[in-house]
């Protein structure tokens, strides 16, 4: 996008600033894992396997479904973003009904196939017999809050799209802390199981968008309210679909990369498999943290774009870089040092911590190798620049694959942690390549 003839609104852009969206959005994503332990915990102690496989299986049904719909967050971020560097309040608001529309849409959307995609991802995954009774259970009630789920998206969304990182934080907190309460109760207290943990989250995607929605619209108050027939104008709708169209084809493409690596791991052997698993967490931990940066990233930059001032654009660019490579470089110093015990305590197969130990280096490397990556996508995402974020990834992606016919063959796990790692790196360097076009493109009328 190019911006429009108009005056620059000026505003600095610090470290303080730069942090007070970050690390609320980081302490934010670390209370994600946590949910996961507490529904695992509950269902283990029902003593049946068969409903803990269940839950992981439905859980990674759900991983997919909102992978590939997710994208509410970030364009609602991204153009929330836009419209607080114009000072334009009445466009916020648009943005916000725009998405929320559309995330409803795509809930019931997903909500109304969910009779289709249930039997599909029990046969692609060949599970069967109580297994796949349990996944079905967990699976049927939570998608009833599909459309909550993907509505807490834009919530979120609008509220760090004008900077209110810790609010978004307590929304997360809220909705979190709610579902694992609740799920505790009900899986334990009341002895419902995996039925009482998916209720669980039903509940807490309830009470955080009842919360999460007051307090958007309070926000709101006193302004005009767009008339639905601005909200659904073609042309911003159209420009809405495609950002969200290209940020998902991203999303996938990720995803795909994850899961060659899984596909070529399992060739090695059940063990070998199983010490790539664990490792993978390592890099999910320094996810958090570089999220929560390329969060801070999307929110400045798009206000930036918006402000039509360069020097807020190009400052943030710098502070989020020297940043996210300061955390990705610590990750991988702390991964280093004490990956070793972490491996231990998640595992106390002898075979799993040796091969996990062998291969530590390359997960480690994973959080400085991903800095960039994360880094530009927040940058790009916030700028709405999705259509070059989209076609770098796909680059990324099958560079990645050919990387691995190469390295695999060669050197077996090891090459594939390398694949991995170029992976992450090329997502960055390929990005980056293209920013400074982009930033004389979309700031050349404001010059």
């Amino acid at each position: 996008m190019q911006i429009a003839a108009s005056k620059s609104r000026p505003f600095a852009v610090t470290h303080r600033s730069v942090l007070a969206i970050a690390v609320p959005m980081t302490l934010a994503f670390v209370t994600t894992p946590l949910l996961g332990l507490t529904d695992t915990a509950v269902v283990g102690r029902t003593g049946s396997a068969e409903a803990l496989a269940g839950l992981a299986i439905a859980a990674v049904f759900f991983d997919l479904i909102f992978s590939a719909t997710g994208f509410v967050r970030a364009s609602t971020t991204a153009l929330t973003a836009q419209a607080l560097g114009r000072d334009d309040l009445f466009e916020q608001q648009a943005v916000f009904w725009r998405s929320f529309i559309l995330s409803l849409g795509l809930g019931f959307l997903v909500l109304l196939l969910s009779p289709l995609l249930l039997p599909a991802g029990l046969f692609a995954m060949g599970v069967e017999g109580e297994v796949a009774a349990a996944a079905s259970t967990y699976f049927t009630i939570r998608v009833l809050a599909a459309p909550l789920t993907l509505a807490n998206f834009t919530l979120l969304g609008s509220i760090l799209g004008r900077g209110r990182g810790t609010v978004g934080l307590g929304l997360q907190i809220l909705l979190n802390g709610t579902n694992i309460v609740m799920s505790i109760w009900l899986g334990i207290g009341l002895d419902l199981g995996i039925a009482g943990v998916a209720w669980g989250t039903v509940i807490g995607e309830s009470v955080a968008f009842v919360f999460g929605l007051f307090y958007v619209l309070r926000s709101f108050r006193g302004s005009e309210r767009p008339a639905l027939p601005l909200l659904l104008e073609r042309q911003k709708m159209m420009a809405l679909l495609a950002i969200n169209r290209d940020i998902m084809i991203r999303s996938l493409a990720l995803v795909t990369a994850f899961a060659i690596m899984t596909r070529v791991g399992a060739s090695f052997g059940a063990e070998q498999l199983a010490a790539n698993a664990l490792l993978m967490n390592l890099f999910l931990i320094a996810s958090f943290f570089l999220d929560g940066m390329a969060t801070a990233a999307e929110q400045i930059a798009g206000r930036a774009v918006g402000s039509a001032y360069r020097p807020a654009f190009d400052r943030a660019v710098r502070l989020t870089m020297v940043w996210s490579f300061a955390l990705g470089g610590g990750c991988a110093i702390f991964f280093l040092l004490f990956g070793g015990m972490l491996i231990d305590v998640m595992t106390t197969a002898e075979t799993v911590r040796a091969i996990g130990r062998d291969f530590l280096p390359w997960a480690a490397a994973t959080g400085l190798t991903g800095a960039l990556a994360f880094q530009m996508d927040g940058v790009f995402i916030g700028a709405t620049w999705s259509r070059e974020m989209r076609n770098m990834m796909l680059i990324s992606l099958a560079s990645f694959a050919l990387s691995l016919l190469v390295l695999v063959p060669a050197f077996g796990n090891h090459g594939l942690w390398a694949g991995m790692n170029l992976f992450l790196a090329m997502r960055g360097v390929t990005l980056a390549t293209r920013l400074r076009r982009m930033t004389d493109q979309t700031f050349a009328a404001s010059q």
